[in-house]
């Protein structure tokens, strides 16, 4: 079986992010293996929320943003759907997260992916059979 990655969100945000040169080295960098091995997943929840920041926060242009989405388009999307959202609930609450990213894990258990990469979760922990890793410590694929 072929391993699959759950991307979030913070990592591709730092793919155009200059404010930390490091990170977004990295980012670009496992970015493009898991686009080149076809294993990089992404959820609707991450389309929207990449718009928002590259948009909002790093003000960058809405063209060039919506460009970048349609790019994402390569990567296995998972629609988030009721499921997800109830399974989301009880991640949240089971494990004492946050609803947005007990979603992330709903989302990345729903494709069986074996790892998620972020940074806002405690990298080496695995929730709903999902590992954790922060690809700013070390990248496991």
């Amino acid at each position: 079986m072929t391993e699959k990655y759950f991307i979030d969100t913070n990592i591709l945000i730092y793919t155009i992010d200059n404010h930390n040169p490091k990170k977004k080295k990295i980012s670009r960098e496992l970015v493009a293996k898991l686009f080149e091995s076809h294993s990089g997943i992404i959820s609707t929840q991450v389309l929207q929320e990449f718009y928002y920041t590259a948009v909002n926060k790093l003000k960058s242009d809405p063209k060039i943003v919506k460009s970048l989405l349609k790019s994402f388009e390569d990567l296995e999307i998972v629609q988030i759907n009721t499921t997800i959202i109830h399974n989301a609930i009880d991640c949240s609450v089971a494990n004492n997260i946050s609803f947005w990213d007990a979603l992330i894990i709903s989302a990345a258990e729903s494709a069986n992916c074996n790892k998620l990469f972020s940074e806002d979760l405690n990298s080496g922990q695995i929730i709903n059979g999902v590992e954790i890793v922060n690809p700013f410590f070390e990248v496991n694929i």
